[in-house]
């Protein structure tokens, strides 16, 4: 309360004082939107998936070493779905991943048949991947050719120079035992190697999509290149660079599949195509709408890996498998669309004089120059 004097009389009136901060929500309301179906639907679909073949198979679905199972055997396709996720929040299709897997894959089995140490070999197949990114980068970059035709172009060379190598016929040889298997079939406590390799790249792409300057910029590069070559974002760097960690990633996941089948098989990295899409794009939908990352991708790939895995020991036709995965994928692209299109009016109807306002959702603020930022 205030006093004043008139005319000889003291009048009181109310202090007036600032509205209180506004704050963060309570934990109760943060707690029910992250838990919401359009955050995390597809664990709510996951579970549903496990309670469904727990009813129709229980005599070996619900165990431990299913678990298990599910793990070892989606690594791969994690690692996979993780080689393209980077390039595709850049806005960036790289169909050559299943064809780099598989040359690479070849190419450091005839290695160490040859008689070149384990280590270099690795090495030199972890090169042979990242000089295909620097390919597909240049073709997609600087050739101006759209990414889709590109490196589906790059990934048929790619199945030429595979068949010269190997005349259509998997590479193997004692050498391939020994150090070379023991990179992808080395196991602790029944879990392989394959699946730390998964839970480490995972961790490392999640750290810089939604922790670091350059995640940001990638975001803001897929949903809007224009706006953000306005902002100062150097769009072309961003998607060369992705590429080229692309190929870099799907070499190493070549690599491992290569020591995980014990020889240098010339279709080894073909199946992986589909799956691996259909886990990023199912991914986009979870955690981050309408955006591609980590967690929502290993989501995906347990919900996928559990729904093959319990066809497979519930004895269903082969064909059910690929069936479930194509499913999948057309659902989650139609939802990821939804959301993107969703995201955008958002940030549209949020321009006032210029400004953009604030969403979670990436674009460029007036507020903040991505270019400048650490």
């Amino acid at each position: 309360m205030t006093a004043s004097s008139q005319g000889g009389a003291v009048v009181t009136r109310p202090t007036e004082t600032a509205p209180p901060p506004a704050g963060r929500p309570p934990f109760s309301r943060r707690l029910a939107a992250g838990l919401a179906f359009d955050k995390i639907g597809a664990v709510y679909v996951w579970i549903a998936i496990i309670i469904v073949f727990s009813i129709w198979v229980p005599e070996t679905f619900p165990t431990i070493d299913t678990a298990k199972q599910i793990l070892n055997s989606n690594a791969i396709t994690g690692l996979a779905a993780l080689a393209i996720t980077i390039p595709l929040a850049a806005r960036v299709f790289d169909l050559s991943f299943a064809y780099v897997m598989t040359l690479t894959g070849v190419a450091v089995a005839k290695f160490v048949i040859g008689g070149m140490p384990l280590g270099l070999a690795v090495l030199v197949g972890a090169g042979i991947g990242i000089g295909i990114g620097l390919i597909n980068a240049f073709v997609v970059v600087f050739a101006k050719i759209d990414s889709f035709i590109g490196t589906l172009a790059t990934g048929s060379l790619i199945l030429a120079l595979i068949t010269m190598i190997t005349n259509d016929t998997p590479i193997s040889d004692v050498a391939l035992t020994g150090g070379f298997a023991d990179i992808g079939q080395t196991d602790i406590n029944g879990i392989t190697l394959p699946v730390i390799y998964f839970a480490l790249a995972a961790l490392v792409i999640w750290y810089l999509l939604e922790h670091t300057a350059t995640g940001r910029r990638l975001y803001a590069t897929g949903f809007n290149p224009d706006a953000s070559r306005l902002a100062g974002v150097r769009v072309d760097k961003l998607r060369f660079v992705s590429l080229v960690i692309s190929g870099g990633i799907a070499g190493a996941t070549g690599i491992v599949l290569a020591s995980t089948l014990g020889s240098g098989s010339p279709t080894a990295g073909t199946p992986y195509l589909l799956p691996a899409f259909a886990a990023v794009f199912l991914g986009a939908t979870q955690l981050k709408n309408g955006r591609f990352n980590a967690g929502g991708t290993i989501i995906a790939v347990l919900l996928l890996g559990t729904g093959t895995t319990g066809l497979a020991l519930a004895a269903a036709p082969t064909w059910s498998q690929s069936m479930f995965v194509g499913i999948v994928l057309i659902a989650a692209l139609a939802v990821t669309g939804l959301q993107r299109r969703t995201a955008v009016a958002s940030r549209g109807s949020g321009v006032h004089g210029g400004g953009v306002s604030g969403t979670d959702q990436p674009g460029v603020s007036t507020s903040t120059n991505l270019a400048d930022e650490d």
